[in-house]
């Protein structure tokens, strides 16, 4: 299949692309890395007069980081951020988590942003950004503004941004000494999206768990924080008895893939696998 034919439009600045999204309204979409919006063009299950690639557009393609924030710019790709020593030492439940993203062809043209403005609720980006409480930087007509993740994701596929508004930036919390993190999950296949995740990161002082963070993918129409196993992970509780907290309040529709009730036990499984290696690695 190919796509329906379109206007394709480079863009040098944000403000052209605010402008050319202003003009032509639900009739253009932004392109990133593309590794979900071709594939849906090309099968025509979308179409668009117009596609304006962001990928020449200034200030949009670094990694910095400053006053313990990681920045990392929309159009990153996947790969690069995944070797990223900034990356690794920085934020690393966003270097663990880059891996599970498909292939590395996939990869190679993925980008972080795309990935996390696409809000697929079974992707690893959005769990390791709603974790980590990560914000959300976003331009459009009105200027910049920053949005927290935990407001950004609004359903399956449905973000926090306005119309006309694109994401330019995802800024990641840098933790301090004594931290651990881990990135689980399960598949079908290598590469397929995931049928159950977790991310979770911990921080130790004196043996104890005193920071904890714990996002799930998978698991419904967006991605989720267990609120609940951090709060008993802080409490002492052991990575079985947060694994069952974070399963108990879950209730994951049933699926082509798999049931609900498949999911929500072996969410039980996955979150204690990733406690546990948190925590380990915190201990080491």
């Amino acid at each position: 299949m190919k796509p329906s034919s379109f206007n394709y439009h480079a863009p040098a600045s944000v403000n052209d692309v605010t402008a050319l999204l202003a003009e032509h309204g639900d009739d253009a979409k932004v392109l990133a890395g593309g590794q979900s919006l071709v594939p849906m063009l090309s099968l025509r299950l979308a179409a668009f007069e117009h596609l304006i690639d962001l990928n020449k557009v200034e200030g949009l393609a670094g990694i910095t980081r400053s006053n313990g924030t990681l920045r990392v710019g929309a159009v990153v790709r996947q790969a690069v951020a995944e070797h990223s020593a900034d990356v690794a030492t920085s934020v690393p439940m966003l270097a663990k988590a880059l891996p599970h993203i498909g292939h590395f062809q996939i990869r190679n043209r993925g980008t972080v942003g795309g990935s996390i403005a696409h809000a697929d609720p079974a992707s690893e980006l959005p769990a390791v950004a709603l974790a980590l409480d990560a914000t959300i930087e976003a331009a459009g007509p009105g200027g910049t503004r920053q949005i927290a993740a935990a407001d950004f994701f609004v359903s399956t596929w449905q973000t926090a941004l306005d119309e006309g508004e694109i994401l330019t930036a995802v800024e990641f919390p840098v933790w301090g000494p004594g931290s651990g993190f881990a990135v689980e999950e399960l598949t079908r296949r290598h590469g397929d999206f995931a049928l159950v995740g977790a991310a979770a990161g911990v921080q130790l002082s004196g043996g104890k768990v005193t920071k904890a963070a714990l996002g799930l993918f998978g698991l419904g129409p967006t991605p989720l924080r267990a609120a609940e196993a951090e709060a008993a992970l802080l409490a002492g509780a052991d990575a079985a008895e947060v694994g069952r907290v974070a399963a108990s309040g879950l209730n994951p529709l049933d699926d082509i893939h798999a049931s609900g009730a498949y999911r929500k036990q072996v969410a039980a499984v996955i979150v204690r696998r990733a406690v546990q290696a948190a925590m380990q690695e915190a201990g080491a």
